[in-house]
């Protein structure tokens, strides 16, 4: 496994658990879902992302896209 597909993997779970916490709790959830959706969107343009950075502090292989 490497960072590549843990970031999408992380970013696909949170965003699928807060559209369903959005649905069934509160609205307010769908903050969640805006923050992973500007994270992906400024990471597309910056190559900045901090969960690649923690992962990569913790030794996980690199992928092509987040390459330090």
């Amino acid at each position: 496994m490497n960072i590549d597909k843990l970031v999408l993997r992380f970013a696909g779970f949170l965003v699928l658990v807060s559209l369903a916490l959005g649905y069934w709790l509160s609205p307010y959830w769908f903050w969640l879902t805006a923050f992973v959706g500007a994270n992906m969107l400024q990471s597309s343009f910056t190559g900045f992302c901090p969960l690649a950075k923690i992962l990569a502090k913790m030794k996980v292989k690199a992928g092509a896209a987040f390459t330090q």
